[in-house]
């Protein structure tokens, strides 16, 4: 079988992708695959990393608002489609496969063009413009949150989950702790913002350090790269010995990390919250303000209704709340379960086989 790939711009547009590959792989080693992305995006550094062969179309989004670069977007998007159906013809794919991100618009539209099955993946609980827009050509369109399936044709929904969940879930709880001078057999959050980190988070963790350092459980904190150093000074790190506080600039090993804490803090990303209810890991979440249509809130929200999240908002964010909130969960057992099991129901581990599936359908 051959399945063409496209996506991009973001991680959580490319690292699903990646999921179902390393899956499908595992499911008939003779799989080929293709990934279609653009040359300035982030698949275009992530994805050769994957021994994928890759190729790329230019193309670039439209402004929300009025702006004469919308007229050079649909320009790119009428070239980007014969582009991208020239790669079609050269591989000749049995099904392709869109992840979200503009790029993912011209290459599945392009498909549908040629006769080829082709299914959408919407990795969060609002859909992305060109996700809205391929729903009506596509032939699938799998979905991470029911909530989701209002805005597409009935017909052509089908909820598979993330296929990072399929990929976490499989990882055994190592003492993958002590890499970060912590005690595997203390109660651990973990606390980030993304892999850049995110301002908020960062000056709500340095007004909760001094309570962080009373507390029995143990915190392993990525700040991010940018906010690391600062962070240092600000808290005068080189005179301090830390025993139940670990900073890092990142945390190359988050899978792993997250089957071995008790508790999640962070943004609400689509793949975040794949991972962490895949492992059934309580969280709280503090969604980014900063994303399209508010989605990250409404991921959250969605999981506050069932008991697996608590959620406190970027602008109500302080030191002081933040750890109350912690405390609340990891020093009450009883809340701490529940919130465990709830996590557990929402998640999907068996998300990359759900669209293993839907591709055999529909090929």
């Amino acid at each position: 079988m051959k399945i063409l790939i496209t996506g991009g711009g973001t991680g959580g547009h490319i690292y699903p992708a990646l999921a179902f590959v390393n899956y499908a792989k595992q499911v008939d080693p003779n799989t080929e695959f293709m990934y279609v992305g653009t040359q300035i995006g982030l698949e275009s550094k992530i994805v050769p990393k994957y021994n994928i062969p890759f190729k790329t179309i230019k193309i670039q989004g439209f402004r929300r608002s009025l702006s004469p670069q919308n007229i050079k977007t649909v320009y790119l998007f009428l070239n980007s489609i014969g582009k991208a159906k020239k790669i079609i013809k050269d591989f000749q794919p049995d099904v392709v496969i869109g992840t979200g991100g503009y790029v993912s618009g011209s290459v599945v539209y392009a498909a549908k063009q040629l006769k080829i099955p082709t299914i959408i993946h919407e990795q969060n609980s609002i859909p992305g413009m060109t996700n809205k827009f391929l729903s009506k050509y596509a032939t699938k369109v799998a979905i991470c949150f029911p909530d989701v399936a209002e805005y597409f044709p009935k017909d052509k929904v089908v909820l598979t989950g993330n296929p990072r969940a399929q990929e976490v879930v499989m990882i055994e709880k190592t003492d993958v702790l002590k890499e970060y001078g912590l005690d595997p057999d203390k109660k651990t959050v973990v606390i980030f913002g993304g892999s850049r980190g995110a301002l908020k988070i960062n000056q709500a963790f340095i007004e909760a350090f001094p309570l962080f350092e009373q507390r029995d459980y143990q915190v392993l904190y990525a700040s991010g790269e940018r906010y690391y150093k600062e962070l240092q000074e600000t808290l005068n790190l080189s005179e301090k010995k830390l025993t139940n506080i670990s900073i890092q600039p990142y945390i190359d090993k988050m899978a792993e990390v997250l089957a071995a804490a008790d508790l999640m803090v962070g943004r609400a990303g689509a793949t975040s919250i794949a991972e962490f209810t895949a492992l059934g890991l309580p969280a709280i979440l503090i969604p980014s303000p900063y994303v399209t249509n508010d989605h990250q809130t409404k991921n959250a929200q969605s999981l506050v209704k069932s008991g697996a999240v608590e959620m406190i908002t970027d602008k109500e964010l302080t030191g002081l709340n933040l750890v109350t909130e912690i405390d609340g969960i990891l020093l009450n057992e009883s809340r701490h379960q529940s919130m465990a099991e709830a996590s557990k129901k929402e998640g999907i581990p068996d998300a990359g086989e759900r669209l293993y599936k839907v591709v055999k359908e529909i090929s």
